[in-house]
């Protein structure tokens, strides 16, 4: 069995394997090669309140197999120069993908990432991004954080790692704004912050 339990409650994985840098090149001349993953999903589904999919910044066939199986994206966007043009083909994309293979998925919203608060461009890239998109944009925005960037080598998550870091805090609140976004939290209600 590929998926795995964690330490954390509630959470299993599914971690990539070397082997899925060749899947694409095998899956060219496959029929429906846009669904395979959505095939796969459709029979574990209902044993998950959420399956979230970390796909690679390219838009190769994974990436468009993972848009079709989804619900909604959320779109990660670096505070960095070359952030916007990247941006404009993902969104190009995701309109292809909707038109042609997933009329149902829906932009979550789109996250700003790499922030840092002493950088003109990183604030000059919050402000046109927000300009642009409006209310698709979360209100989190994920800052530069040492401890983030640490967690993946102890094999952990930032929560586990340092839930008291800016990074930790920053994917709770993100974790709680999607919540609320999406109705599965009332007003009055507290997030349990180790449950996250």
């Amino acid at each position: 069995q590929a998926i795995q339990k964690t330490d954390t409650p509630n959470l299993d994985l599914l971690p990539a394997h070397i082997d899925l840098v060749g899947a694409e090149i095998e899956m060219i001349n496959l029929n429906n090669r846009e669904y395979k993953m959505k095939a796969v999903l459709e029979k574990i589904k209902d044993q998950y309140d959420f399956i979230i999919i970390d796909c690679s910044p390219s838009l190769g066939l994974i990436t468009i197999n993972a848009l079709t199986a989804a619900d909604s994206v959320i779109i990660p966007v670096q505070c960095e120069y070359f952030a916007l043009e990247g941006l404009g083909k993902l969104l190009n994309t995701i309109k292809i993908v909707q038109n042609r293979l997933n009329p149902e998925l829906e932009i979550e919203g789109i996250l700003l990432t790499m922030y840092d608060v002493r950088l003109r461009l990183s604030n000059q890239v919050v402000e046109e991004v927000r300009t642009h998109f409006h209310e698709l944009v979360f209100d989190t925005i994920i800052q530069r954080n040492t401890r983030l960037s640490e967690a993946p080598s102890y094999g952990v998550s930032v929560i586990m790692h340092d839930a008291n870091c800016k990074g930790a805090i920053n994917y709770l609140n993100l974790a709680r704004e999607i919540v609320k976004k999406n109705g599965l939290l009332k007003e009055e209600e507290n997030i349990d912050t180790a449950t996250l």
